[in-house]
């Protein structure tokens, strides 16, 4: 009455949903028993329970859990750590590094926290301020009799 079926067949379709394809609430998952080798770019966050050697560039929060293994190099906004990484980490805001985990190479956050009982041996930036070479050297102290310790700590 109102129109014919060829007018309807030139009309776009219109979608009752309003989602897009990517929701803010996605996530992204490397699942135990699976290695991947190359560069990753993820816009949602991104667990590894699996192994991965290669980059990762996550626009979220990064997750390796327990059985997760990471070779090579991260860049995200958020990371929690529970475990094996080895290379470099870039996290923008908070790397939470759990008892269990165990992380070797460089790190530049901003906050940090790692659980007693992690083995958390790395050259770290934070806050502007960069921890290198961090030692127990042993001077003679002759104020106190003793033997002094420094904790190096270069800005």
């Amino acid at each position: 009455m109102f129109g014919t079926k060829e007018n309807k067949k030139d009309q776009p379709m219109q979608s009752k949903s309003s989602s897009s394809s990517s929701s803010s609430n996605s996530s992204n998952s490397l699942v135990g028993g699976t290695h991947l080798e190359g560069t990753v770019k993820a816009d949602n966050d991104f667990r590894i329970d699996g192994t991965l050697k290669g980059n990762l560039i996550c626009k979220g929060k990064v997750i390796i859990g327990p059985s997760g293994f990471v070779d090579g190099e991260i860049d995200c906004t958020n990371a929690l750590i529970e475990g094996k990484f080895n290379g470099v980490l870039k996290v923008k805001e908070l790397l939470s590094v759990k008892d269990n985990a165990k992380i070797t190479g460089e790190i530049v956050t901003d906050k940090l926290v790692v659980q007693s009982g992690a083995i958390f041996n790395v050259k770290c930036q934070m806050g502007g301020q960069t921890l290198s070479n961090v030692s127990s050297k042993n001077k003679p102290d002759s104020q106190h009799g003793g033997v002094k310790k420094d904790l190096v700590l270069n800005a």
